[in-house]
């Protein structure tokens, strides 16, 4: 018995409990003129959450890994070829009771005048990397209410109905910028990459 155990685990590929769906974005870097800017897009009304700011991304096809999904999302959305993406690495990624999305950091060898986007795209943007380097958004907690249906098992629970649930809180992130929405998981990723880059002094 311990033995199968051992040899079913052995096997085993731990991932976070539930049924969460897989998706996978790109944060792109972009030289205009002499500076480095972050590519943003504005979710065209063909998609859900039309008018939201967004990085190129979505769900993760069987079979393809976290990499290469943002990589095929960039490639379809901006409609760029494979030869245009260098991915600089990954940055940690998040993880709800719904989905798990991983994020890439990419340099994009070309102009946004270059880029001819697809129809999942209303329109681009972009925000100097500088800009984030000394801006910083601000956070805002929203509360989670928990309801319970009224066949509620209180009696299987020591003190029923006043036991102590824990109530959590989500933070969310906003940028105040002139023109342009930026808050959610997007700006999330953006402030968790600056994290990253300015804990090295050789960034700054």
């Amino acid at each position: 018995m311990i033995d199968a155990i051992e040899s079913v685990l052995s096997k085993h590929l731990s991932e976070p409990l539930g049924s969460k769906r897989k998706f996978s974005v790109m944060l792109p870097l972009i030289k205009q003129g002499d500076e480095w800017h972050i590519l943003y897009e504005v979710r065209s009304k063909r998609i859900s959450q039309p008018g939201e700011t967004s990085f190129p991304g979505g769900a993760v096809e069987a079979g393809e890994t976290f990499k290469e999904a943002a990589i095929r999302e960039t490639m379809e959305e901006l409609n760029i070829s494979r030869d245009c993406i260098e991915v600089l690495g990954e940055i940690n990624y998040i993880v709800n009771e719904h989905a798990i999305i991983h994020c890439f950091v990419s340099k994009l060898d070309l102009t946004v005048e270059e880029i001819n986007f697809n129809q999942e795209v209303a329109s681009l943007f972009t925000i100097p990397l500088n800009y984030f380097l000394t801006n910083r958004p601000t956070y805002y907690t929203s509360k989670f209410i928990l309801e319970h249906p009224e066949d509620f098992p209180y009696h299987l629970i020591p003190n029923g109905k006043d036991y102590r649930f824990k109530v959590g809180g989500h933070l969310i992130p906003f940028y105040e910028l002139n023109g342009h929405s930026l808050w959610g998981y997007t700006a999330s990723l953006t402030d968790h990459f600056i994290d990253i880059i300015t804990a090295k002094a050789e960034i700054m």
